[in-house]
């Protein structure tokens, strides 16, 4: 175990310096991405997973490779291809000769941070597997359930360019990420400070010659969660919520909107992220800051708004401004 996670029971107040000090610890191996590490963090606390968008080359994976090592937490990563089967993610039986019994191997999935690189260029059967271990937090072999380690977190990605030999995920597996966060390109100057290191001698494989430490793990993740869950929110902020999910609905350029499961999504983000801003009640502010995560995943836009330029975002956009926010 690490000595981050040794000692007594961290405070919440602890926990939350050591969370909010993570950004600096990565940003110690990435340069920028302050968002995407907050969505990760946030999803964590929630219990939820990540669907990261974005091109190849934004470092995603060495973004959740240096969370891992910073929270202390173990990190697998799976390359999504057409032939990859669901036992190859959570794991299959196998027949030991020497005691002439099967037995069971763990598939990667049986980790804190798992990495589904490119998860819609597998088959639906596979991706469903997958999605199963993420809701029910278990992988069932032989008709027993194995639980999967806590924390468990799936940060998945998908290019949002490449469609070619794609299984894209229906609306329903959709819904099951808690945050969908959209990896941008970088800046000039930081593509200037990126190039920089590499031409220093900065190794993406060699975390720790970079300075990244554990400044947290199992314990302050504990502790934050059971913060969180304290945070407190009001009735007109309740109804904030719904009315936002509500006017998705209702929305003539959209055919698909905001399910009550997006609701309840959008009222556990706003939690995390208050919390983490040092407060213990929730504010509009709070939901308009993680609507557009919480929510551009979980809407669908219609075939002729498409063909006008619209986007979710602009969309969500529109949204936010068309629902009266609570005083």
């Amino acid at each position: 175990m690490s000595d981050v996670q040794a000692g007594p029971e961290p405070s919440a107040d602890s926990a939350r310096d050591a969370l909010i000090a993570l950004r600096s610890e990565v940003a110690k191996a990435v340069v920028g991405q302050e968002e995407t590490v907050t969505g990760l963090v946030i999803a964590l606390l929630c219990r939820g997973h990540v669907l990261l968008e974005g091109v190849p080359g934004v470092a995603k994976t060495l973004l959740v490779r240096t969370v891992s090592a910073a929270l202390s937490l173990d990190h697998k990563r799976v390359q999504f291809t057409p032939d990859l089967m669901p036992g190859d993610v959570t794991g299959s039986m196998v027949y030991d000769a020497r005691t002439a019994k099967f037995e069971f191997h763990e598939g990667p999935v049986f980790t804190n941070l798992l990495l589904a690189d490119e998860i819609n260029r597998t088959p639906p059967k596979t991706q469903a597997a997958l999605l199963e271990a993420m809701e029910e937090r278990q992988v069932t072999v032989d008709g027993r359930p194995l639980a999967l380690p806590d924390p468990f977190l799936v940060a998945a990605t998908q290019n949002p360019v490449e469609y070619e030999g794609t299984y894209p995920l229906p609306e329903a597996q959709l819904d099951r990420f808690l945050l969908k966060l959209v990896v941008p390109l970088p800046r000039r100057d930081e593509e200037v400070e990126m190039l920089g290191r590499h031409a220093a001698g900065f190794d993406p494989g060699d975390l720790a010659a970079a300075g990244v430490r554990a400044v947290a793990g199992a314990a302050e993740l504990k502790a934050a969660r059971e913060a969180v869950r304290e945070v407190r929110i009001s009735p007109e902020v309740l109804g904030y919520i719904v009315d936002i999910c509500r006017a998705t609905r209702l929305s003539p350029s959209l055919q698909l909107g905001a399910s009550p499961r997006g609701a309840t999504a959008l009222l556990r983000t706003g939690r995390a992220w208050a919390w983490l801003s040092g407060r213990d009640y929730v504010t509009p502010d709070d939901v308009k800051a993680l609507a557009k995560a919480t929510l551009r995943h979980r809407i669908a836009m219609r075939p002729e708004a498409e063909l006008e330029g619209a986007t979710t975002d602009g969309l969500l956009d529109g949204v936010l401004a068309s629902v009266p926010v609570p005083r």
